[in-house]
């Protein structure tokens, strides 16, 4: 279905966009909130999101993917250029200026969905090694060079850890 209307999209149907923005926003405010834990900055990440969606949607190619997955990585990268930007600010404990904290179980509530449950089982079968490191950098939101330095390994060590976890996770969840 996603993949239908991210065609329609392309060829310019702005319903289709509404309707793609319907059945796949909560999934991708989910990934921003995973990774900002803020409502507002989230909520920035999927309108950014939508936008570049609806500007790259003829430059998806359905032979290399689903189109949530591509929608995903776009929501996932809008979610780290705003983190990575806020990553500069100086929070403050006053919450006039709106640096309140949001709710540590987000990401719990996320996992809890169906989809959730079945990613969490199958992150479950992954060797810790492989689960820590596409964690730090899928949840948390940390470049490679970052997890390696997390992890006290070589770059090269973390980027080949992340990818067979990754791997053994499209298998899983094929």
């Amino acid at each position: 279905m996603s993949t239908a209307l991210l065609q329609a999209v392309a060829a310019g149907d702005r319903a289709s966009l509404r309707s793609l923005y319907d059945s796949e926003g909560p999934r991708l405010f989910g990934i921003a909130m995973a990774i900002l834990r803020d409502r507002d900055a989230a909520a920035d990440a999927v309108q950014d999101a939508f936008v570049k969606i609806a500007r790259r949607a003829a430059q998806f190619d359905p032979t290399r993917g689903e189109a949530r997955h591509w929608m995903g990585g776009i929501a996932r990268h809008a979610a780290l250029d705003i983190a990575r930007a806020r990553g500069r600010e100086m929070p403050t404990d006053d919450p006039a200026l709106g640096d309140t904290p949001v709710d540590p179980e987000a990401l719990d509530r996320v996992l809890a969905t169906e989809a959730g449950t079945r990613l969490r089982a199958c992150l479950a079968e992954l060797e810790a090694k492989n689960r820590e490191g596409i964690i730090l950098a899928f949840v948390h939101g940390l470049s490679h060079v970052q997890v390696a330095a997390r992890l006290a390994l070589p770059l090269g060590t973390a980027k080949s850890w992340i990818r067979r976890g990754l791997l053994q996770l499209r298998t899983c969840l094929a």
